[in-house]
């Protein structure tokens, strides 16, 4: 039977990754697969930066893709953790009954939840303030050399 709070941590903690997606939908998920992608042309954005410094163009096009998916996979804990446990059996514990205990909401799962919601909108408002702050200096600086 497939946890609740287990996803919803898993979502959280690992989400990233796909952890989430292979707990629930097994190791042939393709979004499961796919969702690394962004998250290490994230990381090679912070690397990038790291070795460029942070004029490098590129990074901030790549470093909010690495918070979008942190914010995106922190948003799908907290849609885990808010189902009721009849809407969670009935999707992912089909043969279980409706009150089923891994449907069930506990403390662990309000904890992930609120968790996912601190940490995800944190990881969501830097990665748009920087992609911002990016965008605008870099009109600024072309402003500048066109009025040179």
């Amino acid at each position: 039977m497939k946890n609740k709070t287990l996803a919803a941590w898993l979502a959280f903690v690992g989400g990233p990754l796909g952890l989430h997606r292979f707990y629930l939908h097994g190791l042939t998920d393709m979004l499961g697969w796919l969702l690394p992608i962004p998250t290490a042309l994230g990381l090679y954005g912070i690397q990038r930066v790291q070795q460029f410094g942070q004029d490098d163009q590129y990074s901030w096009f790549l470093i909010p893709l690495l918070g979008f998916t942190i914010a995106g996979c922190a948003l799908r804990g907290i849609l885990y953790g808010l189902q009721t446990p009849e809407r969670w059996n009935a999707r992912y514990n089909p043969s279980a009954p409706e009150q089923a205990a891994a449907g069930q909401t506990r403390w662990l799962t309000i904890g992930a939840i609120v968790v996912s919601l601190l940490m995800g909108t944190t990881v969501l408002m830097a990665s748009i303030a920087f992609s911002f702050q990016r965008y605008f200096e870099y009109q600024i600086e072309e402003a500048r050399k066109i009025s040179q």
